[in-house]
């Protein structure tokens, strides 16, 4: 794999200035800057709530959530990693601590989205898409993921619980609203899926998390190069599954016969 790929399929910050640059997807995607103690301050102004996560990095692993907020003694600053909540009465203060939380290493500032809830529980959505045996971009899966209580991450391997669409947005949209909402998750990822091909053709199944805010607006949270086609299999009807499969197994084929 060539060092330009190999950046391409890992680092956050590339593919967000990749995907920055379409027209079409650009606006779904919250603004993101790399960490430092001016874009710290600058987002919480702006935004009051964002996300701060590892540029390089799988699972969650890392992410925190960072708040700032109007109390009657003054600005709180706090954040949350993992299941653990800090507050601090000084921006400093804050800033040091968080720095000291990214171990010296290359971090990101993401705008926060305010997700919508499953019970008590936030959740976003993996839009699983892939080049299909004849050579299009096609959306295969989709299958909601709830975060664990206490955590802010909803992935699975940091106990996120995999869920059907339908029960995440049924409380949310009648049976014609949610089917306009699939339709749209579904052109999301084949646009995300076809532009990105077009700066590096070498993938081949992308993973994009899309986190739905009170609005229904779709926000491109991440996009996963790597992304796990066996999550699909929690789900009780296994057709998704088996149809992420076939293509994975044909785009295998493909590329092992070049």
């Amino acid at each position: 794999m060539g060092k330009k790929l190999k950046s391409a399929l890992t680092s956050k910050w590339i593919k967000t200035k990749v995907l920055m640059r379409s027209t079409e997807i650009s606006p779904l995607i919250p603004e993101t800057v790399k960490f430092s103690k001016v874009n710290l301050k600058a987002m919480l102004l702006k935004y009051g709530m964002v996300y701060v996560k590892p540029e390089y990095g799988t699972y969650g692993n890392g992410v925190m959530k960072v708040e700032q907020s109007r109390e009657t003694y003054g600005t709180e600053y706090k954040y949350q990693s993992g299941t653990r909540l800090k507050t601090f009465r000084t921006f400093d203060a804050f800033h040091l601590s968080l720095k000291k939380a990214t171990r010296g290493r290359s971090y990101l500032i993401q705008r926060g989205i305010v997700l919508l809830k499953h019970g008590k529980h936030r959740f976003d959505i993996r839009v699983m898409v892939q080049l299909s045996p004849q050579g299009k971009w096609e959306t295969t899966g989709l299958i909601g993921r709830v975060a664990e209580k206490g955590k802010i991450v909803t992935n699975y391997h940091s106990g996120g619980k995999l869920t059907a669409m339908e029960k995440l947005l049924s409380p949310y949209l009648n049976e014609a609203q949610q089917a306009q909402m699939l339709r749209i998750l579904r052109k999301l990822g084949e646009d995300t899926g076809r532009f990105y091909h077009k700066k590096y053709p070498g993938f081949r199944q992308i993973g994009v998390d899309v986190g739905l805010d009170r609005s229904m607006t779709p926000w491109i949270i991440e996009v996963n190069t790597s992304p796990d086609p066996y999550i699909f299999n929690h789900l009780s009807d296994k057709s998704m599954y088996r149809k992420v499969m076939a293509y994975r197994r044909a785009n295998e084929k493909k590329k092992n016969t070049k």
